[in-house]
C-alpha cells in the first residue's frame, strides 16, 4: 500500500511516559477525559511533588513513519486519486472513512464546521445530504464556497477539498432517500435541523407521531426541505504524515477556464 503507516507502538503512561518524554522518546500519549489542574492545594515547602499526569496536549505527539508520497505516484485526476485513497482507508478498517468535516461560512466570513457522512463521489464531485434549513444549508444558500476534510488519522493521511456546493436534483434526492433505513427517513421529517427545540421529549414525541402515520413498510416521501449537495472541487490536497514534521503535501489545482472546457489540473507541492 502506498503511503501506509508502519509504526504501531503503544504509548507509555504515567511516570514511565514522562520519563520516556524526558529521554527524548516521542511516542504518542493517549488522553482520557479533559485537561485538568492536578496541583495539590497548599503544598508543603520542599516536599516532593507528584509528576503531572500525561494529559497535557503540549506533550502529545506522534512520529509518523510512512512511505513518501511523490508526484509520480499520483493519478492524473484528483477524483481518481481520492478513489484510490478512499479504498485503502476502507480496506484498512477505519471507522467511518466516509466521515468528513464540512466547513461553511456566512457572506461576511463567520465560519462553522460539522462532521457529515459522504454518500457519493464521482468525476463531478462529492455528495452529502442535509436539511436545507440547517445552519450549513442557510450558509451555503448565501455563500456556496465550502471546504471538506477527510481525517484518516490511523493512516497518517488527510484529504482537503475546497470548492463550491450546489443542490442536486430532486429525483436524485428522492432515490437516495428511499434507500435510507425507515427510522432515518422518519428522523429527517421529525427534526427541523439547527432550530431551537424545547426538549428531547418534544423531538421524540414528533418522531412517534410520524412512526404512527408511516408504519414500517409504508413509503415515506422525501421532505421538501431535505436534500443533497454536490461539492465540485476547485482544489484538492493530499497530505501524508512523516517523521520530524517533514510531511508530504501535494495539491491539485484546477486550471479549466470555464465550464465548457474539460477540467485540467496542475499539481504543486506545499511546504509542511
Amino acid at each position: 500500500m502506498r503511503g501506509s503507516v508502519t509504526s504501531g507502538t503503544l504509548p507509555h503512561s504515567g511516570r514511565e511516559g514522562l520519563a520516556a518524554l524526558r529521554a527524548g522518546q516521542t511516542r504518542p500519549l493517549r488522553q482520557y477525559g479533559s485537561v485538568t489542574d492536578h496541583a495539590a492545594p497548599n503544598p508543603v515547602p520542599d516536599a516532593p511533588q507528584p509528576d503531572p499526569l500525561p494529559y497535557d496536549p503540549a506533550v502529545m505527539r506522534k512520529q509518523y513513519r510512512s512511505t513518501p508520497l511523490l508526484e509520480t505516484d499520483l493519478a492524473d485526476d484528483p477524483m481518481e486519486q481520492f478513489a484510490h485513497w478512499f479504498e485503502e482507508a476502507a480496506f484498512a478498517g477505519l471507522h467511518e472513512p466516509n466521515a468528513m468535516i464540512v466547513s461553511t461560512a456566512t457572506p461576511d466570513g463567520h465560519p462553522s464546521s460539522r462532521t457529515v457522512l459522504l454518500k457519493q463521489y464521482d468525476a463531478h464531485g462529492f455528495v452529502f445530504y442535509t436539511n436545507y434549513g440547517s445552519r450549513k444549508g442557510q450558509e451555503l444558500a448565501a455563500n456556496p464556497h465550502v471546504s471538506l476534510l477527510f481525517p484518516w488519522h490511523p493512516l497518517a493521511r488527510q484529504v482537503i477539498v475546497t470548492g463550491t456546493a450546489a443542490r442536486i436534483g430532486r429525483d436524485e434526492t428522492a432515490a437516495y432517500f428511499r434507500s435510507r433505513p425507515h427510522g432515518s427517513q422518519l428522523g429527517a421529517w421529525a427534526s427541523e435541523q439547527s432550530s431551537v427545540i424545547g426538549s428531547r421529549d418534544d423531538l421524540l414525541r414528533r418522531y412517534e407521531e410520524l412512526a404512527t402515520r408511516y408504519p414500517e413498510g409504508e413509503q415515506i416521501p422525501a421532505p421538501p426541505e431535505w436534500g443533497g449537495y454536490r461539492v465540485e472541487p476547485q482544489a484538492m490536497e493530499f497530505w501524508q504524515g512523516h517523521e520530524n514534521r517533514l510531511h508530504d503535501r501535494l495539491r491539485y489545482v484546477g486550471t479549466g477556464a470555464d465550464e465548457a472546457e474539460a477540467a485540467s489540473w496542475r499539481v504543486e507541492r506545499l511546504a509542511p
